[in-house]
């Protein structure tokens, strides 16, 4: 077993492996969404709510794709109006807790631990 350098703490490798892989699990899923939308785009029947739902929990998904020029299907032209909205909203807004609610318990863990090596 490999030794770790003085230099780098023992967690630090794993870490990097752990930041590594959630950033392909990410590409891939992001891949596979941009993909699902341009299919799910050409559907002829009218967006439901269902679909309005799908659509905003990608909709923060392709936005690195819009940021380097790949044109995404974020919203359907052709909804059932209100319902489409409401799923929409929906969707975003649970992305959104998704993420943030993840990033906030990581911030709390992190203060948690300096908190308690500054107390030793």
């Amino acid at each position: 077993m490999k030794e770790p350098s003085p230099n780098q703490p023992p967690g630090r490798s794993r870490a990097l492996l752990r930041v590594a892989l959630v950033a392909l699990v990410a590409a891939l899923v992001i891949r596979g969404l941009s993909g699902w939308m341009r299919w799910d785009g050409a559907r002829p029947e009218p967006a439901g709510f269902a679909r309005g739902m799908l659509h905003g929990a990608a909709m923060p998904l392709a936005w690195p794709g819009l940021l380097l020029g790949h044109d995404a299907v974020i919203y359907a032209e052709h909804n059932t109006g209100r319902t489409y909205k409401l799923g929409y909203t929906i969707g975003v807004n649970l992305c959104g807790a998704l993420f943030f609610g993840v990033m906030y318990r990581r911030v709390a863990r992190l203060r948690a631990m300096a908190r308690q090596a500054g107390s030793q």
